[in-house]
């Protein structure tokens, strides 16, 4: 069995609205694991860099500067399938179009404001993860891991 890494951030409207524990309980309950996790009001820069594939967009200078207009719980989750299954918890980008019971489907409505961030392919991933975690993350076995996965 193959595992890998997401990157998942809980944007400012997130944060602000205490909705840190409930998104983390739900990727807990999907049955991931946290290895890395940072509560941080990043820089411009480090937002500029993040979001460097959007810097064409007419949107980017209002997303860099809510961004970083308070803090992000910024996370990485570990699993079978963790950015598919990361993305699909999440719902889709514009939370009107999100499912009931994916995280932007019960708690957001704007898609300015769709209260968190996923990694949308392992690559991205990778990319995303040396960015926010540069000293890397904890590699660590849970105890429920065996209840989790069938052995191959």
């Amino acid at each position: 069995m193959s595992t890998e890494q997401t990157f998942i951030a809980i944007k400012p409207d997130g944060v602000q609205r205490g909705l840190i524990s409930p998104i983390i309980g739900r990727f807990e309950n999907r049955g991931f694991k946290l290895v890395a996790i940072s509560l941080v009001t990043p820089t411009k820069e480090h937002l500029e860099k993040h979001y460097e594939d959007l810097k064409e967009k007419a949107f980017f200078p209002g997303l860099i500067s809510y961004m970083g207009s308070g803090p992000i719980c910024a996370m990485v989750w570990e699993g079978r399938d963790a950015v598919k299954t990361g993305r699909t918890l999440l719902g889709a980008t514009n939370p009107l179009a999100s499912a009931p019971g994916t995280i932007r489907g019960d708690f957001a409505l704007d898609v300015g404001r769709n209260v968190c961030h996923g990694s949308d392919s392992v690559e991205n991933a990778k990319k995303e993860i040396a960015h926010w975690f540069p000293n890397g993350v904890v590699s660590w076995k849970a105890s429920q891991f065996d209840w989790i996965y069938e052995k191959a």
